[in-house]
């Protein structure tokens, strides 16, 4: 995904074609989010591997998502995404068995990394008082990291990109803000915040708007670690002082 994508909608350009023909090894997210992969490899015709990181992992309480779908989220749990870095170091390993030791030896180091950076996360979030981590999201994207690190989510402004809320769904989530006592609303730097600015001038509560999901950001917020502890700061700021 190019920085500030939208994963949801994205349209793959001819070079991404040859990209995808080209390679040994595919990885994709899988439970709905990124299907236009999957026609991307069929378009390509390649014979190469196809590893979905998401799906059916050991471990994983699974949430629910619009409809009956599954919320396709799970890395925002960072100790969900080590279940990541798990999958693509045994793929990685079957696709080059030679440069398997080195694999392996990134992967260690790279999750222990990542269970600092969550043990990290939910000890600062444990700190906010907890009236003050009940917060609304843009979009659903935020289930997992609200279960992992104890925040409570009250509403959505939207169901899904692209699919703006109609004014009798506006009036809901307001009076729903006002009667839970949300301290903010999360939304992410790739998406217009007008309809979350909008909302927060009705019921007062904090607009963060500078958070990442689908995409990573520019640097140094280019990594999924990086990312993650970005989230964290951010979330941490707009609510502990509340």
């Amino acid at each position: 995904m190019p920085k500030g994508g939208d994963v949801h909608t994205f349209d793959p350009r001819p070079s991404d074609v040859r990209r995808v023909s080209t390679a040994g090894l595919i990885v994709r997210n899988g439970l709905g989010l990124d299907d236009w992969l999957t026609r991307l490899v069929e378009d390509a015709g390649t014979n190469a591997t196809v590893l979905t990181l998401g799906e059916q992992l050991d471990g994983v309480q699974y949430l629910d998502g619009t409809g009956s779908t599954t919320n396709p989220h799970v890395w925002m749990n960072v100790a969900y995404g080590v279940k990541y870095v798990e999958r693509i170091e045994a793929a990685l390993a079957a696709a080059d068995p030679q440069d398997a030791s080195a694999f392996a030896s990134g992967a260690a180091a790279y999750t222990a990394a990542l269970t600092s950076l969550d043990q990290s996360i939910r000890a600062r979030l444990a700190a906010v008082p907890a009236q003050n981590r009940v917060v609304v999201s843009f979009h659903d994207a935020f289930p997992y990291f609200a279960a992992a690190y104890g925040l409570t989510i009250v509403g959505t402004i939207i169901a899904a990109p692209g699919q703006d809320p109609s004014a009798g769904q506006i009036a809901d989530l307001v009076a729903q803000i006002k009667a839970s006592g949300a301290k903010a609303v999360f939304a992410e730097a790739q998406f217009n915040d007008a309809l979350a600015q909008a909302i927060a001038g009705e019921t007062g509560v904090t607009v963060v708007n500078s958070l990442y999901d689908d995409t990573v950001g520019n640097p140094p917020q280019d990594t999924y670690a990086a990312m993650m502890q970005w989230n964290a700061d951010q979330v941490v700021a707009a609510l502990a002082g509340g």
